[in-house]
């Protein structure tokens, strides 16, 4: 293990490692003034992805752990390829849990995504209904006069604010987005904050607005601009679906993440099964292995798939076979 990893992919959580991290390049140093708001804990969306993560296994290789320790270091995004089923998403709860920085923040992308979703949204049209219905809060002050009742940041937005420790930003399957949405990530990724314009213009008389974050929780904004202090960490997946411009790709650090196999395969199994799963489902794991040779696309899914039904439905060893061939089919080909 080498000394300098802040994030070392084996599993248990260490609250005070972030700590270690030294200060920013000067390239890549965010001097806003810290915000004071709770983090929200782990949620349940981590806790499914990792299981019991106290295996002592390697969950990551070293080349992994050195790129992904890289990106921390250097408060660069993370850009994460690979196949369907190769853990990029759970990469970045796994480094949420074992640096305990809080619930990760996910923004899935479709076709339709646009910048501004991940940022923020404003909800003119409540805003107007309040007013026109003259509804007003327990002190009998207009509710359409708290402008941010109707304002919510979204996961970027949210992961860009002034914490003083990173959040975790997952921004998942950026490929099927829109042509633009890459080129517009950039300017906010390089220089870690955005406006919102509608604050911006009452700036001057409500100089402090509090609006709701992507947590939940209400949090003060300054100026009508949101900018960060500790840059969050930021991983973003593709399936190489398609390809990126070459300004994205110059401000991220590339990871082609491989499919777990061997002790990282076995923590794998071990997270979610117990300590013992491994070597009693060896038949299950070697079926798994094994189909590789014929080169088809195999995600890992399908073993934890496998592995719990014939837990639960299968005698011997034969029908154990048997589900495992029905569940694990490759993707490239359809069920057989």
């Amino acid at each position: 293990m080498s000394e300098w990893f802040i994030y070392r992919g084996t599993g248990g959580p260490d609250p005070d490692r972030i700590g270690q991290l030294p200060a920013p390049p000067p390239w890549r140093a965010f001097d806003a003034r810290a915000v004071r708001y709770d983090v929200p804990d782990l949620d349940a969306s981590t806790h499914r992805r990792l299981g019991a993560r106290t295996v002592p296994l390697p969950i990551q290789d070293p080349d992994t752990l050195e790129l992904i320790n890289a990106a921390l270091y250097l408060r660069r995004p993370l850009l994460v390829t690979g196949e369907p089923g190769v853990g990029k998403s759970t990469l970045a709860h796994s480094v949420a849990h074992e640096l305990a920085l809080g619930r990760v923040l996910d923004w899935p992308i479709v076709s339709r995504s646009e910048l501004k979703d991940g940022l923020y949204t404003y909800d003119a049209i409540a805003r107007l209904q309040d007013a026109q219905l003259e509804r007003t809060n327990e002190e009998g002050e207009p509710l359409s006069e708290d402008i941010g009742r109707y304002l919510k940041l979204g996961p970027l937005g949210t992961a860009l604010l002034a914490a003083d420790r990173p959040r975790v930003l997952l921004i998942d399957e950026l490929d099927k987005s829109d042509i633009d949405l890459p080129n517009d990530l950039l300017n906010v990724l390089e220089e870690g904050q955005f406006p919102i314009p509608e604050l911006e213009r009452i700036a001057d008389r409500t100089p402090t607005v509090r609006v709701l974050t992507d947590d939940g929780r209400r949090v003060e904004v300054t100026g009508g601009r949101i900018r960060c202090l500790a840059f969050p960490f930021v991983v973003m997946t593709s399936n190489r679906e398609r390809e990126f411009p070459a300004p994205l790709l110059r401000r991220c650090i590339p990871l082609d993440l491989k499919a777990p196999r061997d002790e990282r395969l076995a923590a794998l199994v071990q997270a979610h099964f117990g300590a013992d799963a491994y070597e009693a489902n060896r038949d299950i794991v070697g079926q798994f292995t094994d189909a590789e040779a014929d080169g088809a696309l195999r995600p890992t899914d399908q073993l934890l798939n496998a592995i719990f039904l014939a837990q639960h439905a299968a005698r011997d060893a034969a029908r154990r076979e048997e589900i495992s061939e029905l569940l694990m089919q490759p993707l490239d080909r359809g069920p057989r």
